[in-house]
């Protein structure tokens, strides 16, 4: 199989600079793109300058994380493609047990690694650690990550195990795969737009595989940080965006308005927590989910399945009322 490593850029020498030689060093048996977003800083020209291997895509604007790889992706021949985060570290090694893994299985259509804190490298990092999961409610966690509880790597989680959602800071896709679920939803801008995308892709069949045997350590946070409230606001949006195009239950409704009810608890204890802004970001939210409600009703009829997405009824009661903060307790 053919293999791309497709970085995707705006405004990040810095960590290009940083990240790039590990991905140049042990990806030989792959071809590295780097998609760029209309960046106005020198990134193009330093990586032109001092990694000559590195093929570089140009997009006209900055279309976010869904639009960049969508415009640049189209035109790749690869067989499988690694979305990779530019404040990516990777290991000797990273790609080939990945790459096995969809060799060994046809109806394996995406994967990740084990993805660890590069700040604390024997610990999990947050944007897919061990693999994803969701609760009935929409609400993201992972295998090794549950809200801010960050697990060290003891082994634990040493097995390839089918998970429902790969993380896009390192999201192996067979191309094929890719283009048959239309690609990545630009509507989500950015984040949580591969939960999506891995959601049409176990309705259409497919097989999602998280593969410890390769590792690789994310910075996280780098374009925009946990406390900026705009990661807030696409971060509730786009999850409500999930269950509404995605989720074919009778009941689906009903679950988004008690995950609607969930929101506004959520955002006054913002608000007790002394961080206005994120409560403001959750009401953006929502009204951009109504703004957006006749679209994604016209796409609910041409995506949502009975698939059985959700591996416990509420991540919320798991956490804060039973006390649970690992994955394993559940």
């Amino acid at each position: 199989m053919k293999v791309a490593v497709v970085i995707l850029n705006w405004n990040g020498r810095d960590l290009l600079e940083k990240f790039l030689p590990s991905v140049v060093s042990f990806s030989n048996e792959a071809t590295i793109y780097l998609v760029d977003n209309a960046s106005t800083d020198d990134s193009v020209s330093f990586v032109s300058e001092f990694f000559p291997t590195v093929k570089i895509l140009q997009n006209k604007i900055n279309g976010g994380y869904a639009k960049g790889y969508n415009d640049a992706l189209k035109n790749l021949s690869e067989d499988i493609f690694v979305l990779l985060n530019s404040d990516v570290e990777v290991t000797e090694n990273w790609l080939q047990p990945v790459i096995s893994e969809f060799e060994k299985d046809a109806s394996v259509v995406a994967a990740q690694p084990k993805i660890l804190d590069y700040k604390k490298k024997e610990y999990f990092e947050y944007a897919g650690a061990a693999g994803g999961f969701i609760d009935k409610y929409g609400y993201p966690y992972c295998r090794g990550r549950i809200f801010n509880t960050l697990e060290k790597d003891s082994g634990q989680y040493d097995s390839v195990s089918e998970i429902f959602w790969a993380s896009g800071a390192c999201l192996f896709v067979k191309a094929d795969a890719f283009r048959q679920v239309g690609g990545l939803d630009e509507d989500y801008f950015a984040h949580q737009e591969e939960i999506d995308l891995c959601w049409r892709l176990k309705s259409n069949g497919g097989k999602i595989l998280y593969v410890f045997t390769s590792k690789i350590y994310h910075v996280g946070g780098a374009t925009l940080a946990a406390q900026n409230p705009k990661k807030t606001f696409y971060n509730f949006r786009n999850s409500l965006f999930n269950l509404l195009k995605n989720t074919k239950r009778a009941n689906t409704f009903l679950i988004i308005f008690v995950r609607m009810v969930m929101d506004g608890i959520a955002g006054f204890h913002f608000l007790f927590q002394g961080k206005p802004k994120h409560l403001l970001a959750i009401l953006k939210a929502h009204f951009s989910f109504y703004g957006l409600l006749t679209k994604f009703l016209k796409k609910r009829k041409k995506y949502a399945s009975k698939l059985k997405y959700f591996s416990t009824k509420s991540i919320v009661y798991q956490y804060f009322i039973k006390n649970k903060k690992v994955f394993n307790e559940f």
